[in-house]
C-alpha cells in the first residue's frame, strides 16, 4: 500500500472537518448501522431517493433510498446485468432517470448538501463527484501528460479571450503541469508522460484514468471495476491507490466483481439486483448472507473452480436426481395405464381445445407424409 505523508492528511482535514480519517472509528460508526436495504448512515456524503430508469419493459434501476458514508470505501456489487453501471452513469449526468406517474417519487439525489438532479456530467465533476468508466476513456493520440492536464479545472487558457495573453494563464499552466507530474509519480508513470496514451497496457490506462480524475480534488471518486482487465502483477498497487484515496480525503465508491478485492478494502458493501438494493452491510456479514452467496457471489465462492471434483460431484447430483424424477414419471405413467385397460380407472374423455389440437397435428402430419411423397 502506498504510504500516506502527514502533510496530505492535513492538507485534506483543512478542507473537510467531518472526514473520519481515523478507519477504526469510522468502521466502529458503520457497525452500528442497521444492515438493510437503504439503511440511514451516520455522515452521507450523497443521498439517493427515487431513481428509476427503465428499457423497454425491463427496470435497469429501481432504487428507491441508497445513502453513502462520508470517508467510506463503499463497494456495489451484482451480477451482471444489476444495473450498477446505469446507476453511475445516472448519478453523473451521463443518463437520465425516467419520469415518475407519482410525484411524491421524484427522482432525487443530493451529493454534499447541493441536488445534482437534472444536472450536467461536467457540472458533477466541479461539484466533486468524478468518476472512471469500465471501458478506460484515455485520449489515445495525446500524450500521457496531455490527458492529466486535460482533467484540471479552472483552465484560464481554455476562454478564448485569455488565450491570446498567455502572461494571464501560464502561471495556471505550470501549477496545473507540476500537479500532474506529481500524481504521476504517485501512480508510477512518471516515465510514461511524454508516451502516447494508447501506448499504455490496459492496467497502466485504469492507472492513468483514476490519476486524471484526481486532478480535480473530488470529494468523492466513483471507479468502474477498476481491475477489470489489469494485469495480476498491478493489481496490489491499485489496491493501495484506492486506499491511500481514502487516507487522503477522498470518499470511494466502486462496481467490482473480485470479491476478493471487495472483502480486503471495503468499509461497506452495498447489492445491487435486477435494478434493486437487496442487501448492505459490513463485508464479513454480507458475504456470510446465503442468499446473497447463492445469488451474486456464487455458491463455490470460497472454493478452486479450477478443481473438477467440485463440478464432478455438483453434476452428479443433478443427473440423479433428474433421472430419479424421469423413473418415478415414467412409473406412474405406465401403473395408471395398466389401471386404464384393466377398467378400475376410466380415461377421461378429451377437452374440445384437446380435441382442436389433436386434428391440427393430425393434418400436419398428413401433409407433411405428402409432401415427402411429392419430393
Amino acid at each position: 500500500m502506498t504510504d500516506v505523508t502527514t502533510a496530505e492528511v492535513a492538507s485534506g482535514a483543512a478542507g473537510d472537518d467531518d472526514y473520519d480519517y481515523d478507519r477504526s472509528a469510522l468502521r466502529k460508526k458503520l457497525a452500528l448501522v442497521d444492515e438493510m436495504p437503504g439503511s440511514p448512515k451516520p455522515n452521507p456524503i450523497l443521498t439517493v431517493d427515487h431513481i428509476t430508469r427503465r428499457f423497454g419493459g425491463i427496470a435497469a434501476v429501481d432504487v428507491d433510498h441508497l445513502e453513502v458514508q462520508r470517508g467510506s470505501i463503499t463497494a456495489l456489487i451484482g451480477p451482471n446485468g444489476a444495473g450498477k453501471t446505469t446507476f453511475f452513469n445516472l448519478l453523473t449526468g451521463f443518463d437520465i432517470p425516467d419520469k415518475p406517474t407519482n410525484p411524491a417519487e421524484t427522482p432525487a439525489w443530493v451529493f454534499q448538501g447541493k441536488s445534482m438532479a437534472s444536472t450536467s456530467a461536467f457540472r458533477v465533476a466541479r461539484a466533486g463527484m468524478v468518476r472512471t468508466f469500465q471501458l478506460t476513456k484515455a485520449l489515445s493520440a495525446m500524450t500521457v501528460l496531455d490527458n492529466m492536464m486535460l482533467g484540471s479545472q479552472e483552465q484560464q487558457g481554455e476562454r478564448l479571450t485569455l488565450s491570446m495573453f498567455w502572461p494571464g494563464w501560464r502561471p495556471r499552466e505550470k501549477a496545473i503541469k507540476a500537479k500532474a507530474e506529481d500524481l504521476l509519480e504517485r501512480f508510477k508513470l512518471h516515465e510514461k508522460k511524454d508516451d502516447y496514451a494508447g501506448s499504455l497496457s490496459g492496467g497502466q490506462r485504469k492507472l492513468l484514468e483514476m490519476a486524471r480524475a484526481l486532478m480535480s480534488d473530488p470529494a468523492m471518486i466513483m471507479l468502474d471495476e477498476p481491475m477489470a482487465g489489469v494485469n495480476p502483477a498491478l493489481t496490489q498497487s491499485l489496491l493501495g491507490h484506492i486506499q491511500t484515496l481514502r487516507d487522503t480525503g477522498t470518499t470511494v465508491l466502486f462496481v467490482e466483481h473480485d470479491m476478493h478485492m471487495v472483502r480486503h478494502i471495503s468499509d461497506w458493501v452495498v447489492v445491487m439486483a435486477e435494478g434493486k438494493l437487496v442487501a448492505e452491510g459490513q463485508p464479513g456479514t454480507v458475504m456470510q448472507n446465503q442468499a446473497v452467496i447463492d445469488a451474486y457471489l456464487g455458491s463455490h465462492h470460497d472454493q478452486d473452480l479450477g478443481d473438477d471434483s467440485v463440478l464432478e460431484e455438483d453434476f452428479d447430483k443433478a443427473i440423479a436426481a433428474e433421472n430419479a424424477q424421469l423413473e418415478n414419471q415414467e412409473e406412474a405413467i405406465l401403473a395408471y395405464a395398466e389401471k386404464v385397460r384393466e377398467g378400475e380407472v376410466v380415461a377421461p374423455e378429451p377437452t374440445d381445445a384437446e380435441k382442436r389440437a389433436a386434428k391440427t397435428t393430425t393434418k400436419a402430419a398428413r401433409a407433411a407424409k405428402s409432401k415427402g411423397k411429392s419430393v
